[in-house]
């Protein structure tokens, strides 16, 4: 599957009932771009974290977080703003929680953005339209 059947088959918001699959994808994506720089589809990897930043739950964060670190074009195609589909508040304090080191990393990386301004103004619904429009212009 590539970005445009990704697109096509869930749409951006996708039904909860496929983000079991969109993850799984995700996942795949992110071991073979990790395994091998190219090897993963960067451009539905960032499809991907899309649709789950849409779907809003925090415990995304972290697949979203790991699909970032999976390789130079990865990191530059998905935005750290998708790790809060839930909310930076809220985002960071399942961060905090969680006992993974990957979830620390990403709460200090998510800090430290936010103490230099990174995330005023923020809002969940004002990135995802800005991804609806991005998308429509694909």
């Amino acid at each position: 599957m590539d970005e445009d059947a990704g697109l096509r088959r869930f749409d951006l918001r996708p039904d909860r009932t496929h983000l079991g699959e969109i993850r799984a994808l995700l996942g795949e994506h992110t071991a073979r771009e990790k395994h091998a720089q190219g090897e993963g589809d960067t451009e539905l990897m960032k499809l991907c974290c899309v649709q789950l930043f849409n779907g809003g739950d925090p415990d995304d964060a972290l697949l979203i977080w790991s699909a970032k670190q999976a390789g130079f074009d990865a990191a530059c195609s998905i935005d750290v703003e998708l790790l809060l589909g839930h909310g930076l508040e809220a985002t960071k304090t399942h961060l905090s929680t969680h006992p993974s080191p990957s979830a620390a990393e990403a709460l200090a990386r998510l800090r430290a953005l936010e103490s230099l301004g990174a995330f005023e103004g923020f809002s969940v619904e004002e990135l995802s339209a800005g991804y609806d429009r991005y998308y429509e212009e694909e």
